[in-house]
């Protein structure tokens, strides 16, 4: 007499999001506040916004590199193998980043570590264990809980951050969110999925990782998902990094950059868990398109009106509802186009894309900045940037792939 094998015991759902929230919130919220270093750090280093610019773009697309590579890996070995090593090399960077003697060493620090850690502790890989863990008809809402956790988390930590360097300096302020952000590495057990304990897949796949690659890629709605994307990260990283000394320059206090990000953090909470529960009963292409859409005309009109903390508190609010309202839209689109078996990877390559968008907006802000002092020149391009997203993911098909035919869009 022989038996079926049974299915791996899923995790509780409530636990899921519990663990993921909090590792979000750490990895997210401390990499939001780190606009608030451009400052102290490149007038005590004697460097240029540039430099700093710099290395936080080599930090996104190291962040979009090794996402490839972790999802690959979670998708294999489970998700909590890849968060103990991105927590250990999150807390690596930020004393590296706190003790670095010149901008080469701070650029691998600030930079390759700690976006290799972010890749391992971010979207990607928690996305990974929802899709396979929480039923579909729950998925884009889970994915919305989880990406608002990540608001939350830059409205709870850059405050935090703010307070840490006015009362230990910036070099002790890093020192402690190196400690800080270890707390992953206990939480990660409870994303330990019992499929992966023997370091193998829970199940047998359809497709080898290369085929399931050939596949997206090729396939134009993934494609557009990805261009769309790369517009989502050259504007938010813009903004999160150069907002603070934008505002400073224009003669606002320091406390209404502070706020100002806090507040996008906070309506982001909001933003991105309606962006997630819209998604169940709505196309979840026209909730992105709206999105990019109303981002360039919410900036639009942050540069035609009379700059004043007022004015910054309701863009800072008003771009939070649209902040990361595109992630749980834009992976459940993935999910839903090509299954769960590679979501991680997938996601990690439509995240890649991301990053090369974020690195494009930080460093042109510095580099802009320094060659014409102002950064209006990259406020004009986040808005035709929007534009063009808004349009691009229009066609994008949100039905299922039928193997093996590749022409519809």
């Amino acid at each position: 007499m022989t038996f079926a094998p049974t299915a791996p015991a899923k995790l509780s759902m409530t636990q899921v999001l519990l663990c993921g929230a909090i590792i979000v919130t750490l990895s997210m919220g401390i990499r939001h506040g780190f606009g608030l270093w451009l400052q102290p750090i490149t007038q005590e280093q004697g460097w240029t916004r540039q430099t700093f610019a710099f290395a936080i773009a080599i930090q996104n697309i190291a962040w979009g590199v090794f996402g490839i590579f972790a999802g690959m890996l979670a998708d294999k070995f489970g998700a909590f193998r890849v968060l103990i090593v991105g927590a250990v090399l999150y807390a690596l960077g930020l004393v590296g980043m706190a003790l670095s003697p010149n901008s080469l060493v701070f650029a691998l620090t600030a930079g390759v570590l700690i976006g290799a850690a972010q890749a391992g502790t971010t979207y990607a890989v928690i996305y990974g264990v929802i899709g396979r863990q929480i039923d579909p008809a729950k998925r884009s809402w889970a994915m919305g809980v989880a990406a608002a956790a990540g608001s939350f988390g830059q409205f709870l930590m850059v405050p935090v951050e703010g307070f840490l360097i006015s009362s230990l300096g910036w070099q002790q302020a890093l020192l402690v969110l190196g400690g800080a952000v270890l707390l992953i590495a206990p939480l990660a057990f409870g994303l330990r999925e019992a499929g992966f304990a023997a370091g193998s897949t829970p199940a047998k796949r359809d497709q080898t990782i290369m085929q399931a690659l050939r596949e997206a890629l090729k396939y134009p709605s993934f494609q557009l998902l990805m261009a769309g994307y790369f517009v989502c990260g050259f504007q938010v990283v813009f903004i999160g990094v150069h907002m603070p000394s934008y505002l400073k320059d224009k003669g606002l206090s320091p406390q209404v950059a502070t706020y100002a990000l806090a507040l996008i953090g906070l309506f982001n909470v909001f933003g991105t868990y309606i962006a997630g529960s819209l998604g169940q009963r709505m196309s979840k292409t026209r909730i992105l398109s709206f999105i990019y859409f109303t981002r360039a005309v919410v900036i639009s009109i942050f540069l035609l009106v009379p700059l004043s903390p007022l004015s910054v508190y309701v863009f800072a609010s008003v771009m939070g509802l649209l902040w990361l309202s595109t992630v749980p839209p834009t992976n459940a689109v993935v999910a839903q186009i090509f299954g769960i078996q590679h979501l991680s990877m997938l996601g990690g390559f439509v995240f890649f894309s991301h990053q090369v968008g974020s690195f494009m907006g930080v460093w042109l802000g510095g580099l802009l900045y320094d060659t014409t002092g102002s950064y209006d020149i990259v406020w004009y391009i986040a808005i035709a940037l929007g534009v063009f997203a808004g349009l691009v993911n229009l066609p994008v098909k949100e039905t299922a792939i039928v193997r093996g035919q590749l022409k519809a869009v």
